[in-house]
């Protein structure tokens, strides 16, 4: 029986599309952000937008701010994968950059609502993980809003109050967390994302590594 080593390459596999989605306020974006530094192998879809550029945000980096004609022209030429309207303001995914990311084995990770995951669910579901992220209380999600002290108080009213219609939505998801705590959620949207990149689908390689196992029985 032949000897193996370590030397074996990697077994070629297909990215995935991370979807984390939840209220405002839940912490979908801080754990996105955590997921970010501590994973060089997932990378951040940049979204398109039409809302105005906040204090800090980067062009390119956080958003592609577009104006509304510039959407509707991308939407047209079926350029983004999903797109969404909330609160007045149109939010999508640009399509070519996520199928090349797919393509090379690396994984994209979504900050996108539930209308963006039900298209993304529709046009690309083999590839997709979906997770929705739940507050642990109305009273902590209204706390945290509060705390960013990003939005005015008629926003966060208005944030509040969609809450619920967001939240209806959590069965349509693949898996849910709740984010009492945020090492806790981290812990556990990395155990996800751990064991949905060994699904036996994605290691599109697996065929030809078991075949070469084989040879040298």
């Amino acid at each position: 029986m032949a000897s193996g080593g370590r030397g074996q390459k990697k077994i070629a596999r297909r990215g995935l599309m991370l979807v984390l989605s939840s209220p405002s306020g839940a912490g979908k974006t801080t754990l996105s952000r955590m997921l970010l530094k501590a994973d060089p192998k997932i990378e951040l879809s940049v979204s398109v937008t039409t809302r105005p550029q906040r204090r800090g945000e980067v062009d390119g980096h956080d958003y592609h701010f577009v104006d509304r004609a510039r959407f509707a022209a991308l939407v047209k030429a079926g350029r983004l994968l999903e797109w969404a309207k909330v609160f007045d303001h149109r939010y999508g995914t640009p399509r070519r950059p996520v199928e090349q990311a797919l393509q090379a084995g690396r994984d994209v990770l979504f900050d996108i609502d539930w209308q963006g995951t039900q298209q993304l669910s529709e046009k690309a579901r083999d590839d997709l993980v979906s997770v929705f992220i739940l507050p642990p209380s109305v009273k902590e999600l209204e706390r945290r809003l509060r705390r960013r002290a990003q939005d005015s108080h008629d926003i966060i009213g208005s944030r509040m109050a969609k809450a619920a219609d967001e939240m209806s939505h959590w069965p349509e998801y693949d898996y849910v967390v709740v984010n009492r705590d945020k090492d806790e959620a981290f812990a556990a949207v990395k155990a996800i994302l751990a064991a949905e990149r060994l699904k036996r689908e994605r290691q599109i390689g697996l065929s030809g590594f078991v075949r070469a196992l084989q040879a040298k029985l």
